[in-house]
């Protein structure tokens, strides 16, 4: 937990479990806001190919991952750890451009 701690730059055991806690509540929240939205395109599983299927639905939950994240990590109190984690994300995807002012 130390290892964790030092490399994340936070200072306690709770600060931990938080954001545990934000990671399963996002993962979960943005597969079940996947479903509809795969819906609403027309794709269902068992009719579309599954190739075209799951790249979609990745495609899908990706940013809404990304939104979801930044949302309940400031629920959670935890905005700015999750907004740090969020911009080296994007930096490493090639997309820092979007947070030049």
């Amino acid at each position: 937990m130390e290892k964790l701690k030092k490399r994340w730059g936070i200072n306690s055991n709770f600060q931990i479990v938080v954001i545990f806690i934000v990671f399963t509540v996002t993962g979960s929240t943005a597969v079940k806001i996947a479903a509809p939205l795969i819906e609403f395109l027309g794709l269902h599983r068992e009719t579309t190919n599954p190739w075209i299927y799951w790249v979609i639905r990745i495609l899908i939950i990706f940013p809404t991952y990304q939104v979801l994240l930044i949302a309940f990590g400031w629920l959670f109190g935890q905005f700015k750890f999750f907004w740090n984690m969020e911009k080296k994300m994007l930096r490493r995807l090639g997309l820092g451009f979007l947070l030049d002012n």
